[in-house]
């Protein structure tokens, strides 16, 4: 008998794609800056920070505020920020909308799922089992997983090698400027989401496909990817 090939696979960014994880981000943020006296970034203006991952957001939040640490206080406000992150990393943060019918959707077409993100791979843990959402993907690959991080392709050929996918019939599905590039140096085509952290528009990053809402994803993601159909038989050998 041979052997079954790999399922097709659809690869998710984290933050602002499947989860919208800004509330809890950006209140850990401001706490942190709170307890050096440096006045709150408001939301709005966090928000676009989000999505390379922690220590560039806490950067970019003392640059708007004209603080500029050194490495070793850098290192130190980076770890108090993590420590306060994981300790509320699900108060407020919630799926987007239809997010789990389009994983049931996808699933039912056979489609293996896996995460890739710029997120740690613990903090994307914690925040997956918090949700309840672990169990429906094959990989879960953080910044830290891999030598690489995205925008590298090997970061996403890797994590679809992890999940067991097939990188011939694979989608990326992210909301940011990292993630379409990530798919377009691996030669993967990419969905993306407008209602993430980006701060360029997600129209104007040109991704393949571009959905509003996760009702849309399971024709997006068909659409691009080919997948072998049930065949229908009358009975006979």
């Amino acid at each position: 008998m041979a052997d079954r090939p790999p399922p097709p696979i659809v690869v998710f960014d984290l933050d602002g794609t499947l989860v919208d994880t800004a509330p809890d981000l950006i209140h850990a943020l401001n706490a942190i800056l709170g307890a050096e006296s440096i006045p709150a970034i408001p939301f709005e203006t966090a928000r676009p920070m989000i999505g390379a991952g922690v220590r560039p957001l806490l950067e970019q939040a003392l640059a708007e505020r004209g603080q500029f640490p050194g490495e070793a206080a850098m290192d130190a406000l980076f770890a108090r920020y993590i420590q306060r992150y994981q300790d509320h990393i699900a108060d407020q943060s919630r799926p987007y909308p239809g997010l789990v019918g389009a994983l049931d959707r996808l699933g039912a077409h056979g489609f293996t799922l896996a995460v890739c993100t710029n997120k740690y791979e613990g903090l994307s843990l914690r925040l997956l089992d918090a949700l309840g959402l672990t169990s429906r993907f094959a990989a879960i690959c953080g910044q830290d997983t891999f030598p690489m991080k995205k925008p590298d392709p090997e970061s996403l050929r890797l994590t679809i090698a992890r999940a067991g996918g097939d990188a011939t019939r694979a989608v990326m599905v992210g909301d940011s400027e990292t993630d379409v590039s990530v798919a377009r140096a691996a030669g993967i085509p990419v969905i993306g989401v407008d209602f993430g952290y980006t701060r360029i528009p997600m129209a104007d990053l040109l991704p393949d496909r571009l959905i509003g809402h996760f009702d849309a994803l399971p024709q997006a993601v068909l659409e691009l990817v080919q997948v072998a159909r049930p065949t229908v038989t009358d009975g006979r050998n």
